[in-house]
């Protein structure tokens, strides 16, 4: 894993990147939509192209079947009820090759940070059950800067933070939003996706760096 010696500062998303968490998401949907009797007519991956295409996009679809359930920010509420109880039951994993990047890190001493929308709440609980993700010493949590991704406002916080003059940031993303945020930065944006995800049809990302997990990245990488 040769070529993280090439760069100063790594960002990261969490869902989906690093941690298998998008499941619990669509499950958690899928709770807050059958409370209020609507079936979400997607499966996982369809969800995905949803999810990862906007940050309004669940919204847009699926409030106007819910909408006898109240404003959309409760409902919202509901939903995140719904994910930090499957959090709580500890049903997560690491995502390919996350284990072996976070060890060379940590043995490299390399400045590092996730930044994501989850809450400090979430993070608490995910640590809990993953511990190795206790070595990434600093959290940009959705409590912690203003516009969601694909705003670059999280990643520039990072950035701020974290790297000094002349540093090279790379920055790791698995969704297009998250990957248009990274744009917004002089991070470089690499994006980790599996090459059959339907944002992979999105002409944006014909010519990105992409790779289908960590575990893929060549050690030419630069």
């Amino acid at each position: 894993m040769r070529w993280i010696e090439r760069f100063d500062l790594f960002l990261f998303d969490l869902d989906g990147l690093l941690v298998n968490t998008e499941k619990l998401h669509f499950d958690a949907y899928q709770s807050l939509c059958n409370q209020y009797g609507y079936k979400i007519p997607w499966n996982f991956t369809q969800y995905l192209g949803v999810a990862h295409a906007s940050a309004e996009g669940l919204q847009e679809a699926l409030y106007p079947h819910l909408k006898h359930g109240g404003e959309w920010s409760k409902l919202y509420g509901e939903k995140k009820r719904f994910y930090q109880e499957a959090l709580n039951g500890g049903k997560l994993s690491l995502m390919p090759g996350v284990e072996a990047l976070l060890n060379a890190l940590s043995d490299a001493r390399v400045k590092r940070c996730v930044a994501t929308h989850s809450t400090r709440e979430q993070i608490e609980t995910i640590k809990h059950w993953l511990p190795i993700l206790k070595t990434i010493p600093v959290w940009i949590t959705r409590e912690d800067y203003d516009e969601p991704k694909p705003a670059p406002d999280a990643y520039l916080k990072a950035i701020e933070l974290l790297a000094d003059p002349g540093d090279r940031i790379v920055g790791f993303e698995d969704s297009f939003r998250g990957f248009k945020a990274l744009q917004g930065t002089h991070a470089l944006p690499v994006l980790i996706c599996d090459p059959k995800h339907p944002q992979m049809k999105n002409e944006e990302l014909s010519n990105v760096r992409c790779f289908s997990s960590f575990e893929q990245i060549p050690a030419n990488f630069k």
